[in-house]
């Protein structure tokens, strides 16, 4: 029987979508039988304050949560101190597993690749899973948190090169990942033991519906019933800018159709307060929410008239906001804010499911949602009825959850 270990810094209850997506992964690997057990951080990756149960047993997974991992992101020395503490201990505890036979491991912390290369080290015949969520240290050398030259970015860089050439199968999220992955490691195919597969994140259809507007609790108890409601959604993170969105409501401000809903968290969201706070409280068009728990995303999501999807312009390959695939579930029209070459222009540049718009592009975004928000009613049931369409067809959960589970479950595929 397979009994894997999977190694993720958060995870549900903590509302960031790679606790997310792991939860539902090691629910999806469960169900074949095997037995699951996941190491995890016990505070909130966002939110410190916020303590989770030290043990749990839940939809077939046993649950670990360990101390000293979370101390929020306030701090780049506490965010390393926590990822060394939460690594050690998932290192201490993958090495004395008994029974073991396969890794789960991503880049949530972005260090947490070593705990596989040196668990492995000592358990040679371990089957090591590699989800690679983002890459690093590309994002934080495209913020400018290091330099090229820095000794981690180097680090880091060697690590890249163990895990890929260590694990028995390695998925990233888009075509530009596989590339950049690819590329800036210079890794020839024959030293992997199985090959890149690109699969995208699926929606999280459990919690996911359409709900019109004449029937959104959330959308009435907002008082939103008479407006048009453009949303940015989930982690608000620096690699995905809102400057040129913040920029359209300031330029809206004095158009009563219009408010600007920013729901979430993350440091990105500390911008948004900032331009809020800039506004007259009496006549802003802007307001921030915290994250919604999972039982309440289908009625904030669905409260939208247009939902905001955002990459940063050097970001392309390197991160993937995962966001637009539960817009398409639900059928909203989205304006996507980044570079001309993404997977984000991949999904709406022939689809018609909404805008694609340059960062800084004022004019541009000002006109969308202009032309979004005086559409008939007919255009936007169009408009959603294709993106539900997309979804169904290119993104289906059932579809992309089996893809994963037969990449890691299947023996590795060596490379001729």
């Amino acid at each position: 029987m397979k009994n894997f270990l999977i190694i993720t810094q958060v995870f549900r209850p903590d509302p960031a979508a790679v606790g997310q997506y792991f939860d539902e992964a090691a629910q999806a690997i469960a169900g074949t039988g095997a037995q699951v057990t996941v190491l995890t951080a016990n505070r909130g990756y966002d939110n410190p304050r916020e303590k989770f149960l030290a043990g749990e047993a839940r939809d077939g997974i046993q649950i670990q949560r360990l101390p000293l991992s979370s101390f929020g992101k306030t701090s780049i020395p506490l965010r390393i101190f926590a990822q060394l503490s939460f690594l050690v201990q998932c290192i201490l505890r993958g090495l004395f597993a008994r029974k073991l036979t396969d890794l789960l491991v991503s880049t949530s912390p972005p260090m947490a690749a070593i705990t596989a290369v040196i668990i492995g080290l000592f358990r040679p015949k371990l089957k090591v899973h590699y989800w690679v969520m983002d890459i690093n240290p590309d994002q934080a050398i495209a913020l400018g948190t290091f330099s090229p030259k820095h000794p981690l970015v180097k680090a880091l860089d060697w690590l890249n090169r163990r895990i890929l050439k260590r694990a028995d199968s390695i998925i990233v999220l888009d075509r530009f990942m596989q590339a950049r992955l690819e590329r800036k490691l210079k890794l020839p195919t024959e030293d992997l033991r199985s090959p890149i597969q690109v699969i995208p994140p699926w929606p999280m259809d459990d919690y996911l519906e359409t709900v019109a507007h004449s029937e959104n609790s959330f959308r009435k108890e907002q008082g939103w019933e008479d407006k048009f409601v453009v949303m940015h959604s989930g982690n608000h993170s620096l690699v995905h800018p809102l400057d040129t969105i913040l920029d359209a409501a300031d330029a809206l401000k004095d158009d009563p159709r219009f408010v600007f809903v920013f729901v979430g968290g993350g440091m990105g969201k500390e911008i948004v307060d900032a331009r809020l706070q800039e506004q007259s409280s009496a006549a802003s068009n802007i307001i921030s929410l915290p994250y919604q728990s999972l039982d309440q995303i289908r009625y904030s999501l669905s409260a939208a008239d247009l939902h905001i999807v955002s990459l940063g312009n050097e970001m392309s390959g390197i991160v993937h906001p995962c966001k637009i695939y539960g817009i398409l579930s639900i059928g909203r029209p989205v304006l996507t804010l980044g570079p001309n070459e993404s997977y984000l222009s991949d999904i709406t540049g022939d689809n018609e499911v909404g805008w694609s718009i340059r960062h800084g592009d004022l004019d541009g975004v000002v006109a969308a949602l202009r032309v979004a928000a005086t559409q008939t009613e007919k255009e936007r049931v169009a408009i959603g009825q294709h993106a539900q369409k997309i979804a169904t067809e290119k993104f289906s959960r059932e579809q992309l959850v089996r893809q994963y589970l037969d990449m890691i479950l299947c023996e590795p595929r060596l490379t001729q």
